[in-house]
This record gives structure tokens, C-alpha cells and sequence, in this order.
């Protein structure tokens, strides 16, 4: 016959197997002593770098500070060599597109009216282009060497530049652990591969032209569609601008009893792409008294090619023979541009 265990026996048995099950779920539910479980900082800085390397694609979204321009960014990088930007400041907002070493398009016209001339015909261009895409060059477009080349990052942020360690961080609610140093905060995923998932520039201190840098990475490996723009305003080729018709002279042989004006204008852009009809207004002046007479409006139609002129003209209402004899006629043109 077989010998039954004492019930005090079992008890004690029973209470060691719970007792065991609750030692090892307090460790599970609790972090290793020593760092044991946590990636250790060369693995993390490997994966950084690594994970900058070979992404096909990421996004950094923050604010910068250049100069004494604060500003917002949006930066999408798409390898091997496009990139889609949105920045911005309190006045001015620059979008662009990068394909390429020579291929680079650009939207806003705060930010093309600051870089271009005074002159007439400059503010001519500026109002004509409006807030269309305009061609230019790839140089314009900020470049962030240190923080998207996973090679040059590592040599700027990471190794012998970080100073301290800090697990248990969060970035947007993401497990994070910190690498931090006398240059930035560099914030990485605490789990495998290791991206990064902020950088936040130490005071005072420079890295690609840019200052008190808080900036966010995400979307790794995403397609963002990148492509060229259509209707491109090229300045080197004027005929891509909607019209811009100028005055070159003013007729008013036709001012009698009743004032018929005309004038010779001159297209400097193109023919199509204008949100609405360019028109000239003709106005009447006294000279003695510099009082305006009268006016009259005309819209140019139908357009003409770049460099040709044409001829518009309406009448004055309203004014006596007198009035003419005495009286300065000019026209300005109304070129409305892009939207």
C-alpha cells in the first residue's frame, strides 16, 4: 500500500508553490537590479545610427531657432534624394520640394517678396507668381547634415559626446531611454532596432546652422509620395508667369466732348495660369489742383504672348473739353497673378 502524504505537509507544500509564483511575478512586473534587461548604450547607439542609415524614408518635425528667426519645421526625407519641407516663421511660411541635386520647387510668397527687388517689375513678379511653385535652387532648401545622416549623427550626438544615460524616458508615450551630452538630448527607442526618437539641442549650442533645436523623428520607412509640382514658374523662362502687362504709353488724341483714352501695353510674362483678367485703369487728374477727374476701367483681353503688345482703351464720363486741356491722363495696369 502506498503511504498518503500528512495534510500539514501538503499545506506547507502548497504554500512554497504560491510563494514561488508570487517571487517571480514581482520580478517580472519590476526591472532587473543593475541594468540587467535594459540595452546597453553601445547597442542603442548602433541602432540609431543604424536605423538613420538604411530608412528609406523618415520624418523630423520641431522648431529651430536661425538667426533671430524662430521657426517651425516639417521636414520629410525620402532616399535617395528627395525631400518635402514645410517651415515656417511668424511672417513667412516656405514650402518646397527637393528631387534630386538640381530638381527644387518652392510655394510662398512672403518668403519671395523678402528675396526679391524693390523695383516695379520685381514687385511685378511677386504679385504675378502669387503663392504658385516657382523653380530655384536646391541650396535654399535647409540642410540638416548632422541629423539625418546616420554616420555624421553618430559622430556628433552619440559615443564619446554622451556624458549620461537615462532609462525610463517618453517621447509621445514611446518607451524611451535618454543619451545625453554636452551637445543634445538624444532620445532613443528603448526597443529593438533602436530608432531615434528626439533630439533636443542643448542651449546655446550650434549643429547645422540651427540653435535650440526640439525635434521630433517618425514615420520611419513611409511612403510620402514626393513629387514634382505641376504649372512650375521658371524666372529664368518668363513665359511660365500669367501676364504682366506694363504701360508704355498713354493716347489721348481721343479726348474731346467726350475723353477716349487708350493705351500700349507690353506682356513680361505669359498667357495663362491668372486667377483672373489683368486690367488698366485710366484716371484723369487736374494738374493745378491734383483732383481726380474721372476714370475709366478696361480689362485686357485676350491676352498675348510674352513681349508682344497690345492696345486697350474706354472712356472717360463726365468730362468737358475744358477738363481735358488741363488734365493729366495715366494708366496703371492690374496684373492679378496666381491665386
Amino acid at each position: 500500500m502506498f503511504a498518503l502524504p500528512s495534510l500539514s505537509k501538503a499545506a506547507c507544500r502548497v504554500r512554497a508553490g504560491l510563494l514561488g509564483v508570487a517571487v517571480v511575478a514581482t520580478l517580472s512586473a519590476c526591472d532587473l537590479p543593475f541594468g540587467l534587461g535594459q540595452p546597453t548604450t553601445r547597442s542603442l547607439e548602433n541602432g540609431a545610427a543604424g536605423t538613420l542609415v538604411a530608412a528609406t524614408s523618415f520624418e523630423i518635425t520641431g522648431s529651430y531657432t536661425e538667426g533671430t528667426d524662430h521657426w517651425s519645421i516639417d521636414l520629410q526625407v525620402s532616399r535617395p534624394s528627395a525631400a518635402h519641407v514645410i517651415a515656417s516663421t511668424a511672417n513667412v511660411k516656405l514650402e518646397a520640394i527637393v528631387l534630386g541635386n538640381n530638381n527644387a520647387y518652392f510655394r510662398g510668397q512672403q518668403f519671395l517678396s523678402a528675396h526679391m527687388g524693390n523695383d516695379l517689375l520685381s514687385r511685378s513678379f511677386v504679385r504675378a507668381a502669387g503663392n504658385g511653385w516657382w523653380k530655384g535652387s536646391a541650396g535654399q532648401v535647409p540642410q540638416l547634415p548632422d541629423l539625418t545622416d546616420g554616420n555624421l549623427f553618430k559622430s556628433t550626438f552619440l559615443g564619446q559626446a554622451v556624458t549620461q544615460r537615462v532609462d525610463h524616458a517618453s517621447v509621445d508615450g514611446q518607451n524611451a531611454i535618454d543619451l545625453s551630452g554636452p551637445r543634445a538630448d538624444v532620445f532613443i527607442a528603448a526597443d529593438a532596432p533602436f530608432s531615434v526618437l528626439r533630439v533636443r539641442l542643448k542651449h546655446g549650442v550650434i549643429v547645422d546652422g540651427i540653435r535650440d533645436g526640439d525635434l521630433r523623428f517618425s514615420n520611419y520607412n513611409r511612403d510620402f509620395k514626393i513629387s514634382a509640382p505641376a504649372n512650375v514658374i521658371d524666372f529664368s523662362n518668363l513665359t511660365t508667369l500669367p501676364p504682366i502687362y506694363t504701360v508704355v504709353s498713354v493716347d489721348t488724341s481721343g479726348c474731346g466732348s467726350t475723353c477716349a483714352v487708350s493705351a500700349l501695353l507690353k506682356n513680361l510674362g505669359g498667357m495663362t495660369g491668372a486667377q483672373a483678367p489683368s486690367t488698366i485703369t485710366f484716371t484723369m487728374t487736374d494738374k493745378a489742383s491734383r483732383q481726380v477727374i474721372g476714370s475709366c476701367k478696361v480689362p485686357v483681353v485676350p491676352d498675348v504672348p510674352y513681349n508682344a503688345t497690345t492696345a486697350v482703351g474706354c472712356t472717360i464720363d463726365n468730362v468737358s473739353a475744358q477738363h481735358s486741356n488741363a488734365a493729366l491722363v495715366t494708366a496703371t495696369a492690374d496684373n492679378p497673378g496666381r491665386s
